[in-house]
């Protein structure tokens, strides 16, 4: 049975913070918010973790998913970036993007572009799951909350926790946070390409 904490949006309880943690360090799947929809999340590295959000959301190999990263020192660490797209991402982070970049080794290999050797990386701009990344002191390997059957993110938590009682450890509720999917931009050619257009604004790749 999953369990339920409702953490406070904008102050969050640094009891249930860590608690949340925990969790993950111990081999969970926890549903968190982020700023543009909810996500499933699980410690970097841990397999059998990632293979049950393959099965939640009924997904192949080849489908990428996301390093969600607390500030951009820790991208860094997993992602190749030069300085042109430093001072880009520092305009643009914390906020509704992921970013595809080439990545570094320490990447498990399981998680890349099976031909690109790519890993999509984000800062949220969202208070819970910043400071989640803060306690955890390392990034939650995430994928939108969306299931099989849906066309968009589930958004209630109490849904949630009635439809994935048995598949997860933890519903964070924090509130509604979207429904929007980030803006995705491959910075690993040149110039940079958006691949989907969503809730961060695309128009200034124009200008880059």
């Amino acid at each position: 049975m999953a369990q339920f904490f409702e953490i406070h949006s904008q102050d969050p309880q640094p009891r249930l913070i860590r608690r949340s943690v925990n969790i993950l360090l111990q081999g969970g799947v926890i549903v968190y918010p982020t700023d543009s929809s909810y996500a499933l999340g699980c410690r970097i590295g841990d397999k059998p973790a990632l293979e049950r959000m393959r099965s939640i959301r009924n997904l192949d190999h080849q489908h990428n998913f996301t390093l969600v990263c607390r500030d951009l020192s820790e991208i860094t660490t997993y992602a190749r970036i030069d300085n042109q797209a430093f001072r880009l991402l520092k305009r643009l982070t914390p906020g509704p993007y992921t970013f595809i970049y080439q990545a570094t080794k320490q990447v498990p290999r399981r998680l890349l572009h099976p031909r690109r050797k790519t890993i999509g990386i984000r800062v949220p701009d969202n208070v819970i799951c910043r400071t989640l990344l803060a306690e955890l002191g390392q990034p939650i390997l995430s994928t939108t909350l969306m299931l099989p059957a849906d066309d968009r993110p589930l958004t209630d938590p109490y849904e949630m926790r009635t439809l994935l009682d048995r598949e997860v450890e933890l519903v964070i509720d924090g509130g509604f946070c979207g429904l929007e999917p980030t803006t995705v931009v491959d910075m690993a050619q040149e110039p940079p390409l958006v691949l989907r257009q969503g809730k961060g604004d695309a128009s200034r790749f124009d200008r880059e």
